[in-house]
């Protein structure tokens, strides 16, 4: 389900915004900066301060919308899928190892590993292409936009 194009932007941005459903049925909408491929098939994110979304899907609505999008290139993916909270138990053992061995994360801070099954991928790509620009012109207007620049080693 994961392809490699997906993986490696959700392992370059690591930033994604999670939304799930409130039990008096309202959006909920959390950005989760742990967001990574666990394996070809889900994602997961740390549960360090996530607590609406954690309840959403406790509470039983357990279908969640991952949004993860390159801000320059304007380019990324949404995944969905049900997603399950570990609080204990191998696949939170191997999550907080997951953590600590990717960023030095520490256990202490983690209270549930969220895994997601994806079920549904799909490509996001901004209405900033609708014009035939390519990725190297919309990225150009982005970092034009926002004043930044390409670091020489990036190139």
């Amino acid at each position: 389900m994961l392809d490699e194009d997906m993986q490696r932007v959700v392992g370059a941005q690591r930033l994604g915004y999670v939304a799930s459903v409130c039990p008096d049925g309202t959006p909920n909408l959390s950005p989760k900066g742990t967001v990574a491929v666990w394996d070809h098939n889900h994602l997961v994110f740390a549960h360090l301060h996530s607590p609406g979304t954690v309840t959403n899907i406790e509470a039983g609505n357990v279908v969640v919308e991952i949004n993860v999008v390159d801000p320059i290139l304007r380019k990324g993916y949404r995944f969905k899928g049900p997603a399950t909270v570990h609080r204990d138990g191998a696949t939170y053992d191997a999550g907080l190892r997951f953590y600590f061995d990717r960023s030095g994360l520490e256990p202490r801070r983690i209270e549930a590993i969220v895994i997601v099954e994806v079920q549904r991928a799909e490509a996001v790509i901004s209405p900033a292409y609708d014009d035939g620009a390519g990725e190297d012109e919309v990225e150009q207007r982005s970092l034009t936009m926002y004043r930044l620049c390409r670091d020489a080693q990036s190139n």
